[in-house]
């Protein structure tokens, strides 16, 4: 005579295949997990038992797979984020988590799964693993909240840390070498401003001559420009102090002065093509540039002056360590890169001290100025 289970309970059995079953049935779900021993099949019995105390009900993934919750997850959290953004994490759920997991149930999924993957990852290096496992642990996690996972498998796994490589900036030499061998660049008066504010490369491309002031030797970032699958995309700064106002070097002021004679040139040559929408770094036609462009023809140049390679990024980068270096404190070089606290400057860089932003542009006139 069989036995009637209470809710709650569950049962054990062996299956004819020789493993092992455990189910759970409350409220008209049933849920059923298996194991290759009679104690792996309990184990998870009462893990299901602990998630219906939990949350008062049993977990339904249905029949969904793991690109199932990656496609919800990723439209879930895309209108707070940016489209290059977007862009950045569907590539990499396409290259490194799809390709291994995305056809899994999620009802299968199971730690030493998440743990294979991160193994066969770390081959291709540390940056990509710690991508990878961000981007799933997120998803997983939100798969816990809408109740279609009973626990986020990625808490069982061994983590992957990552440290990046802190890396070197120019010496003064190199800085030198570089202003004076690429006077005569278009791109000069761009990779001027970049060292000279250390703004991001896509805050400068979307600078448009209103928010230049070369009387008082200013310039506002109001925005960041990107070409994301496609078209050019605008965006507003991610908190508060992303928009922000720097003052600006005498070097960085005479430089933007060239630039706006040389783009006066190219409009009168361009003539009719000549695309007027108002951007302070452009293209011989007017046009917006490409992020590519400019970081292919500063590595370019790079090695045609025989200096390390830096990205502009990387004169980002040079132009907040050279006023560490110099005493600036890390109050005000965060403010001028517009980090959301002092917390993530001090994160990268290794210094700080004095004050104000005049003093900021002091330290720049002397650092930029060959003469």
């Amino acid at each position: 005579m069989s036995v009637r289970k209470a809710p709650g309970e569950g049962s054990v059995s062996r299956r004819n295949n020789g493993l092992w079953q455990a189910s759970l049935q409350v409220g008209g779900i049933r849920r059923t997990v298996y194991g290759k021993t009679e104690r792996e099949a309990k184990r998870k019995l009462t893990q299901l038992q602990k998630d219906l105390v939990r949350a008062g009900r049993l977990p339904d993934p249905g029949r969904r797979t793991v690109d199932d919750l990656l496609d919800a997850w990723l439209e879930a959290v895309k209108p707070s984020l940016k489209p290059r953004t977007v862009q950045d994490y569907k590539e990499t759920l396409d290259r490194y988590i799809r390709p291994t997991l995305g056809k899994m149930k999620l009802a299968k999924l199971e730690p030493y799964h998440i743990q294979r993957l991160y193994s066969d990852l770390q081959k291709r290096g540390d940056r990509v693993v710690t991508l990878a496992h961000a981007r799933l642990n997120q998803a997983l996690r939100m798969g816990v909240m809408w109740n279609w996972l009973p626990y986020n498998p990625v808490d069982r796994v061994i983590k992957p840390t990552y440290k990046p490589e802190r890396k070197d900036v120019w010496t003064a030499e190199e800085l030198a070498t570089f202003l004076r061998g690429t006077q005569e660049d278009s791109f000069q008066p761009l990779w001027i401003t970049l060292l000279g504010t250390g703004c991001r490369l896509g805050e400068a491309l979307a600078l448009k001559w209103t928010d230049v002031d070369l009387t008082s030797g200013s310039l506002r970032i109001r925005r960041s420009l990107q070409y994301v699958s496609g078209k050019w995309v605008e965006t507003l700064p991610k908190t508060k102090a992303g928009e922000r106002t720097i003052g600006l070097p005498q070097e960085v002021v005479d430089a933007l002065k060239r630039q706006k004679f040389q783009q006066y040139q190219w409009r009168l040559k361009a003539g009719e093509v000549w695309s007027d929408n108002g951007l302070v770094f452009t293209t011989r036609s007017g046009g917006p540039l490409h992020r590519f462009n400019v970081e292919h023809t500063l590595k370019a140049r790079c090695r045609d002056l025989s200096i390390p390679e830096l990205t502009p990024h990387g004169l980002r980068h040079l132009s907040a360590s050279l006023l560490l270096n110099k005493g600036l404190p890390l109050t005000d070089v965060s403010a001028r890169l517009g980090h959301a606290h002092t917390g993530i400057t001090a994160s990268v860089y290794a210094h700080a001290l004095k004050r104000d932003d005049p003093v900021a542009v002091e330290v720049l006139n002397a650092v930029l100025n060959l003469n």
